[in-house]
């Protein structure tokens, strides 16, 4: 037990004496005889890289010095807010809100936590409303924004010829539902519309959404008829054999699953709602 005291103790001694003296020792160090000197100097036969002339970047505020400009910085204010709410428009304008509703609707039917996952949801939906709004799309294309690309038409006249055939899109869907319609042209005091022409647009998109919505939740209610009642009778079964602490959840899924299947559930609910918004 000594000796190993004495052991740390000389050890100690020994670090510490080379911890002091080292940096005494290295200040004292000199190059060996012999050693040639390093230099910094380029050699005349080595061309320096060429640097890239990198531009200058400037940013400026002026105050506009007359009508145009402020009509324009007002139009760019406009375009970008447009750009913002770009996807609330094409959720609520389109036939997706009523495609992702019903999708859900038939995913709780089936009693699915979390296959298929909501994004695969959403995304099958997307690809349904593109499908189905594709021609709409490619009618504002070629008679609003390539115009305007052009320089045919100005920003006005682009936004008018781009909103009518979303519009009457719209209007079709409503065409034997009118009522939600005439709901808000009561509300905001307005004459009852003859045409499609006499209602405005901020009119005509809520009523839209709203028909939407109630059409979805009627097709979601037509779709829970059958697997209610699958529900129904195996509680009733387990019921009949006293197994009430299981969950009826637990068996009816599967034949659910398998009578979604024999039908080929997700082609007829594909077929159905695309025949729900083409007439």
């Amino acid at each position: 037990m000594v000796l190993s005291k004495f052991f740390f103790r000389c050890l100690f001694f020994a670090f510490s004496l080379a911890f002091f003296a080292l940096p005494g020792a290295f200040s004292q160090s000199r190059f060996p005889q012999g050693s040639s000197r390093g230099r910094t100097e380029m050699g005349r036969n080595v061309t320096p890289a060429q640097v890239p002339d990198i531009p200058n970047i400037s940013l400026s505020i002026t105050e506009p010095s007359n009508g145009k400009e402020v009509a324009f910085s007002v139009r760019l204010l406009v375009l970008l807010t447009v750009l913002s709410l770009a996807p609330s428009l094409l959720i609520l304008l389109t036939c997706f809100l009523r495609f992702s509703i019903v999708l859900d609707f038939i995913k709780r039917a089936l009693s699915l936590q979390q296959v298929p996952p909501t994004a695969v949801l959403n995304g099958i939906a997307f690809f349904m409303t593109l499908f189905i709004m594709w021609p709409v799309f490619t009618d504002m294309y070629s008679s609003s924004f390539k115009p305007l690309n052009d320089g045919e038409i100005g920003l006005e006249e682009a936004y008018h010829r781009a909103e009518a055939p979303l519009r009457i899109f719209m209007y079709k869907q409503m065409e034997k539902d009118t009522h939600y319609i005439a709901t808000f042209m009561a509300m905001a005091k307005l004459d009852k519309p003859k045409d499609l022409s006499e209602v405005p647009t901020y009119v005509l998109v809520p009523a839209y959404i709203l028909h939407e919505l109630t059409v979805a939740f009627k097709i979601g209610v037509i779709l829970y008829i059958p697997f209610i009642i699958i529900d129904m009778v195996v509680a009733s079964i387990l019921m009949g054999m006293g197994m009430m602490m299981l969950p009826p959840v637990q068996i009816s899924m599967p034949f659910k699953l398998m009578l979604f299947v024999l039908v080929d559930g997700w082609g007829l609910l594909t077929t159905q709602l695309f025949n729900s918004v083409v007439k």
